[in-house]
């Protein structure tokens, strides 16, 4: 994944991770009983303050009900909207 930073990658799925919650419907205390993680979890990675390990992508997106390569997906669509190279 050349040409991407961590940086951008935790802001563009937190991005995608608060429209998802917010379709859902639910709080991010929620998301975090849910997805089993601390109560502060969320809001971390929605404001692109931490990435999660693939093993809490697949839990928070059970706990969204949606699947976790659609959250991938969309985050790397994200990135493309800002003009970052990444995968193809």
């Amino acid at each position: 994944m050349s040409g991407l930073e961590p940086r951008q990658v935790a802001k563009a799925f937190g991005t995608v991770l608060r429209a998802a919650r917010e379709t859902a419907g639910i709080s991010q205390e929620l998301l975090a009983e849910r997805a089993d993680c601390d109560r502060t979890y969320p809001s971390l990675l929605e404001r692109g303050l931490r990435q999660p390990t693939i093993g809490k992508v697949i839990d928070i997106a059970g706990a969204l009900r949606v699947e976790a390569a659609s959250l991938v997906n969309m985050t790397i669509v994200r990135l493309r909207e800002r003009g970052v190279e990444g995968p193809t």
